[in-house]
Order: structure tokens, then sequence, then C-alpha cells
């Protein structure tokens, strides 16, 4: 076998031709790529100068809000409301809360400050309070660790499914982004709430090995992060996550739906504390 330096030794002029066109490609590709990069760079800090000039502040995407905009905005504070107040209420009286191990607390008690964070946020955009303070729930919701859990699931299907109506329909950047942003901790939350199933215990008729979402079919727990895609529910229209919402609202909806009417639970809101200063609201742009 030759030796390398034989072969090089031996190219054709042909070969040597094509080796030096290839530097010189190479070369030029080079040159010019650094060129764009600059290019680039100069029209990013352009593009950045104009989209301060809009500004992300809370003050500018209230001043420019679009009734549209504000429809599903208002939308998303009545759930994120609903939100607050089931979190609350799995702590504070679910007798299964307590058994189950610090890091399924811990989700759960994060959940319901991140609930709470997306609440204000909104509010802070529509200068309005959610229309409905009062919760009703299915019979069992607090009590039954299964019912929990699924209606727990339930929702941040909903919640997921509703900001994806808002990733589609919102009439800005900025409130697209938000939108995707906030989708993405209720996707945590629904594979979070159904890690719990399986550590629930046996005294409050655990270890739970499936639970049932809004689509009303049973799915295994395992594993609890069983999307490989968000589920829109084929929603379009912030109205199709009212309509979904409504028995959780509404008296004579949550009657018909065979929910517990005898009892409603208050929407108390908070000041949060999030679990991680990283994760915090920056802007609008998410920078």
């Amino acid at each position: 076998m030759k030796a390398l330096n034989e072969i090089e030794a031996v190219r054709s002029p042909e070969e040597s031709q094509s080796a030096s066109s290839r530097r010189s490609f190479l070369k030029g590709a080079a040159l010019t790529g650094a060129a764009t990069f600059a290019a680039v760079g100069a029209l990013s800090t352009t593009v950045s100068a104009e989209q301060q000039e809009e500004t992300d502040s809370m003050q500018y995407e209230h001043e420019h809000l679009k009734k549209s905009d504000r429809d599903i905005l208002i939308a998303a504070q009545i759930a994120e409301a609903l939100a607050v107040t089931t979190y609350s209420n799995i702590i504070n009286i679910s007798p299964f809360f307590k058994s189950i191990p610090d890091d399924d607390q811990g989700y759960l008690i994060g959940a319901r400050q991140e609930e709470m964070s997306h609440y204000l946020l909104e509010q802070s955009v529509t200068d309005q309070f959610t229309p409905f303070t009062q919760f009703f729930y299915p019979k069992k919701m607090f009590s039954d660790a299964q019912t929990t859990l699924n209606i727990l699931v339930t929702l941040e299907d909903a919640f997921i499914a509703a900001y994806l109506v808002g990733v589609r329909n919102f009439s800005t950047r900025n409130l697209r982004v938000t939108a995707a942003r906030i989708m993405g901790i209720e996707s945590d939350h629904r594979t979070l709430a159904r890690v719990v199933g399986g550590d629930v215990t046996p005294q409050f008729g655990g270890p739970i090995k499936s639970i049932t979402g809004i689509q009303g079919v049973a799915e295994s727990i395992a594993p609890p992060n069983n999307n490989g895609y968000e589920r829109t529910l084929c929603w379009t229209s912030i109205d199709q996550a009212l309509t979904a919402l409504t028995p959780f609202v509404n008296f004579n909806a949550a009657k018909a739906a065979g929910f517990d009417t005898a009892q409603s639970f208050p929407f108390e809101p908070f000041t949060p504390t999030l679990p991680n200063p990283l994760g915090a609201f920056v802007s609008f742009s998410g920078c």
C-alpha cells in the first residue's frame, strides 16, 4: 500500500486543479459567509430597533388591543381563574395530596403559582377581572383522586387547545408568542398531572393506572408525556373553549352536566412567586 505522501505525489493535474478549485470555493464561501453574517447582524439590529419602537410593554398591548384579542384574553382569564381554584383546592382539601411524594406536591404547588401569574399577566392587558369568580365541579371532585386527576387533565387539555386558538387567531406577533409560551406550561401541567396518578397510594384508590381527559377516553399514564404533538381538539374559535368550560362557571350548565351544584368554589387571587426567576415573564416578545 502506498504511503499518503506517495498518493499525493501521483495526483493528476486535473486532480490538483480540482483541489485548487475546491480551496478557492471554500475560501470564497467563507468570505461570503462573513459578509452575510455582518449584513444579517446589521439587519437584526435594525429589526430589533423597530421592535423596540413597538415596545413589549403591557401598556402598549393594552392600548392596541383589538376586540378579537380581548375576547381570547378574557376567556383565558376565566380558564386561569378556574385553574388557580382547582389547584388551590387540590392542595388544601384533597385527602390524597399529603400522601403523594414531595416532588408531586411541588408540581401542584408550582402550577398554582404559574396559573396565577398567567391570570395577572392577561389582566394587565385587558384591565378587566374575570367575569366568573365561583366555579362548579363534578361530584367527588376533591375527595376522590381518580375524579380529581381526570378533571385536572381535562382542564389542562382544554387550556392547551384554547391557547392554540390564541396562537392561531391573535392579531399580533407578541400575543401569539405569549400564547405559545403559556401553552407550553399548560402542557407541562398535563404531563405532570399524569405522573401523579401512579403515586396515589392504595389508601386513596391508587396507584391510578389510567386517566380520562377531555376527549372521554381512558389513557394509560405510561408514558405520562404521551403526546407527539399537542392536541388542538379541532378548536378554531375561542367560543369552542368557552363552551367546554361552561359547566364549570354556569349553575344551569353545571346541573345539566351532573356537576355538584350544592357547593361552588371561589376564585381567590394572590400574589404569585414563580418557582424559578429564569422562567419568569420578560416581555411579550419573549426576550
